[in-house]
């Protein structure tokens, strides 16, 4: 499976085709799909650009993505504690949301987390554990009561090195071990996207790009758009299953 994540926590002053708004979030997702994403990431944005996890944000974008694309591609959206640093806020909001997402990413190594994970369980939306590489995360999501619920474990390597990326992928996944009883999308940031994305595609595990990850294609020039960072990865995992 190849998840594209729309925007992330950046701003236009990083990307100046970042999608932000309800319509550009679902114009962006629309051509991803088209060109190979089977399931859609996106930070709802408040009208100064900011992430949030209002009401309001979460239902504007949720519900303009959803009406673009077909009802097959899950839509999901972050709980990233840097949207809604107090975790009891951060459980208010979700409770307090009218259109719901499928699926959410909870950083299991972020003040709350298991919190926050419960109360989406609780109101049918899945949940994506996301395990950062360089934290304690991995240990402590396999000791939660909540691990064999989750939808899947987003397994995020921060190491931006292109030349160590693939290293540290390779060792958060011994850290994760063999007995997860959920399935795992890898992925990389910056530098380490592209990298990271090929041990995935070596792995047969889920992959993810898109601008919140990485804003340049593999020979380093700039991505247009979320579409052409698809298309790009799915010609890699293509050519890495043929070789498979």
């Amino acid at each position: 499976m190849l998840q594209v994540c729309l925007n992330g926590a950046r701003d236009r002053s990083e990307c100046r085709s970042l999608p932000v708004t309800a319509e550009e979030l679902a114009a962006e997702a629309r051509r991803a799909v088209a060109t190979g994403a089977e399931d859609i990431h996106l930070h709802p944005k408040d009208a100064d650009g900011r992430d949030s996890l209002a009401p309001e944000s979460v239902a504007e974008a949720v519900a303009a993505v959803r009406a673009a694309v077909p009802r097959s591609v899950r839509v999901g959206v972050t709980t990233g504690a840097w949207a809604a640093p107090d975790p009891r806020h951060r459980v208010r909001l979700i409770r307090s949301w009218s259109v719901l997402p499928d699926h959410a990413s909870v950083n299991w190594h972020e003040e709350g987390a298991e919190e926050v994970a419960g109360v989406l369980l609780e109101r049918g939306i899945g949940v994506e554990a996301g395990i950062y590489s360089g934290t304690e995360a991995a240990c402590g999501f396999r000791a939660s009561p909540l691990s064999g619920r989750v939808l899947r474990v987003l397994a995020e390597v921060t190491d931006t090195d292109p030349g160590t990326a693939a290293a540290t992928a390779a060792d958060l996944l011994r850290e994760l071990g063999d007995e997860l009883m959920a399935p795992v999308l890898l992925h990389g940031e910056e530098g380490g996207a592209w990298p990271v994305l090929r041990v995935a595609a070596q792995h047969g595990l889920d992959a993810r790009i898109g601008l919140e990850d990485v804003l340049v294609l593999p020979d380093g020039s700039p991505a247009g758009d979320n579409a052409a960072l698809v298309h790009t990865a799915r010609r890699l995992l293509r050519t890495a299953a043929s070789a498979g």
